[in-house]
């Protein structure tokens, strides 16, 4: 199955008006805004959208997308859940605003997940410098997500879906304790961190250079969301990554990214980390807030009528012992 990369994230928002306002600081572009919908994505994409914020009455997930290379990818995929005897959920071409014929899964570990080929193309504005501002956000880059048995969900996306590895944080017992997943040749188009889930961590989008955290941080704090900003700005020792993390009006988390690794050659290895190693999460030593670890953002099922239940992780959920 030829699955490209990370497409978009559907997220369900109180106020449309108070979302845009915050998103626009950050430097995403609007596409449309169409029957209580955003659509948004960053200066460099090229398709219709990477963010779409729905209006409802409860901040939830709705789907995260992934893109494949072919209508027969849509078939196998269905095939492959159905034997599974997981929810399978069609939609058909402009059943959605702005997108082809999807198929929408519920998979292992819970998450609701979308997989699509089709969506309408946009004016890419990588150079349309008078447009560009905040942290002028280039494009989307992966998800992260929080499930009760991050080994049962590596296997099924590297043995079942065709994710590589490029790096992983394990116990003394060898147990993973997170991992993360590549389709496109960079560190990861998900993660998936051991915690109560099935839910959504965050959300991250690519920055051309640090200096655009930086940035973004300044065009926050002079337009009162200083408060937004969870965690950092930073380095990751895992992927290499400068990082800043925030919290949306509603509470979704987002990553502003930039700074991994090409992980193309086939005789990559992955990195292994020790997960009680202080540079693994924060390479200069600072530690994240217990909300990092501790709150996400919850899915829809399927078909969109109640929120996924979680469950309580296999492995003992704890924060990273920091040595300083």
């Amino acid at each position: 199955m030829d699955i490209i990369r990370a497409g978009r994230a559907v997220l369900q928002v109180s106020d449309l008006d108070r979302s845009l306002a915050f998103y626009e600081a950050l430097g995403f572009v609007v596409t449309e805004r169409v029957d209580e919908q955003l659509f948004l994505r960053g200066l460099e994409e090229h398709n219709h959208h990477s963010l779409c914020l729905k209006k409802a009455s409860e901040a939830v997930v709705e789907t995260i997308s992934y893109k494949v290379m072919h209508n027969e990818d849509l078939e196998r995929l269905a095939t492959l859940f159905q034997e599974m005897n997981l929810p399978v959920r069609w939609l058909d071409d402009g059943e959605q605003h702005a997108i082809g014929r999807c198929l929408r899964v519920s998979d292992p570990s819970g998450l609701t997940v979308e997989f699509y080929r089709d969506m309408p193309q946009a004016e890419r504005l990588l150079q349309r410098f008078e447009l560009h501002r905040g942290a002028k956000v280039q494009r989307i880059d992966h998800f992260n997500c929080m499930v009760d048995d991050v080994e049962a969900a590596h296997q099924f996306y590297t043995e079942q879906l065709g994710f590589r590895c490029s790096e992983y944080t394990a116990t003394e017992e060898e147990k993973i304790w997170a991992s993360w997943l590549h389709r496109k040749p960079s560190v990861h188009d998900v993660a998936f961190m051991n915690s109560a889930g099935p839910r959504l961590h965050h959300v991250g989008f690519w920055l051309k250079d640090p200096m655009s955290l930086i940035d973004a941080c300044d065009v926050l704090a002079a337009m009162n969301y200083g408060p937004n900003i969870e965690r950092g700005p930073g380095r990751h020792g895992l992927s290499n990554a400068f990082f800043l993390y925030l919290r949306d009006p509603d509470g979704h988390r987002i990553e502003l990214y930039n700074g991994d690794y090409l992980t193309s050659d086939p005789d990559f290895k992955p990195v292994r980390w020790d997960l009680n190693d202080p540079k693994r999460a924060t390479f200069w030593g600072h530690e994240a807030p217990d909300s990092w670890f501790e709150e996400a953002s919850s899915f829809l099922d399927v078909h969109g009528t109640s929120i996924v239940p979680t469950r309580e992780p296999k492995l003992e959920k704890k924060k990273p012992t920091f040595i300083i």
